[in-house]
């Protein structure tokens, strides 16, 4: 039997071709033993058993053929909060927590009283359960058009006893009360145009493809959000939509087509527009 550090060894040859091939590697032992990684740092010595050495290396292939290690595992950390994900929600990726940040700057700003708040096409739920964790004043309301990504955010919001979000069924604000109002209304919408070349690589045609893709110029959830949170915004209320590194003029260009004012773009730590905001007065 080999050790640990014999098996993430070979592990990160396996995986060579992975960007994050320790990361990886490390990543999915931890998960076979049940412990954290910095274990398989302080026992290198350790020798797995045969039954854990064996559904790694079947791990190891998975992941060689471009299965994502999230769903491998079945969770991925978003916000300091360790989320269920399954392939009927999009991975939460770390460049959406910027969107996060960008709200509860704008929420810091609304004192002493209930903020009702929006989160459309919730996948996982990670943005709006990040929020409640964050935002005790806020009654959050969570949106998707797919079931079974409802499903896994119920069952996250239920795992981490987060209680501030009532989930529902809805394509965008379909689903809402011509006299529901926000204070904010939030999405990570799909933004990748249907025939970029980038659906071709092996991790995103694991996930699920309405989740990533939106018209030919990638706009078309971007069009129907902006067009439809004006009417259930109230005065001075906010949208925040996440959006392609290349977009940042076409959204802003929307947000001013539909009447918002202090339009803004925020960027993420590679330095590439990611999130537009902007106030219906």
């Amino acid at each position: 039997m080999q050790r640990i550090d014999e098996l993430l060894d070979a592990a990160k040859a396996q995986l060579a071709n992975s960007e994050s091939a320790q990361l990886d590697a490390e990543v999915l032992l931890a998960h076979v033993l049940g412990k954290q990684r910095s274990y398989l740092r302080a026992y290198p010595e350790i020798k797995p058993e045969q039954e854990a050495a064996q559904a790694y290396s079947r791990l190891l292939a998975r992941r060689e053929a471009g299965e994502p290690v999230a769903h491998l595992t079945g969770e991925r950390e978003f916000w300091s909060l360790n989320l269920q994900v399954t392939p009927d929600t999009l991975i939460p990726r770390p460049d959406t927590e910027l969107l996060v940040e960008t709200a509860l700057q704008r929420l810091s700003e609304i004192r002493n009283k209930p903020i009702q708040l929006a989160d459309l096409g919730t996948g996982s739920g990670a943005i709006a359960l990040a929020l409640a964790s964050e935002c005790s004043q806020c009654e959050i309301t969570a949106t998707d058009l797919s079931t079974a990504a409802l499903a896994v955010a119920k069952d996250n919001s239920d795992r981490l006893e987060i209680n501030n979000i009532e989930f529902i069924h809805s394509n965008w604000c379909s689903a809402f009360a011509d006299d529901t109002h926000f204070d904010m209304i939030i999405s990570n919408p799909p933004y990748i145009p249907n025939n970029d070349p980038h659906m071709q690589a092996a991790e995103l045609k694991c996930e699920p493809e309405f989740a990533l893709t939106s018209g030919n110029d990638g706009l078309d959830a971007l069009r129907s959000i902006t067009q439809q949170a004006q009417h259930f915004l109230k005065p001075n209320g906010w949208l925040l939509v996440e959006h392609g590194y290349d977009q940042a003029e076409a959204v802003r260009t929307l947000f001013r087509e539909n009447g918002y004012q202090d339009i803004e773009t925020k960027q993420d730590l590679g330095g590439n527009d990611r999130v537009c905001l902007g106030q219906w007065r």
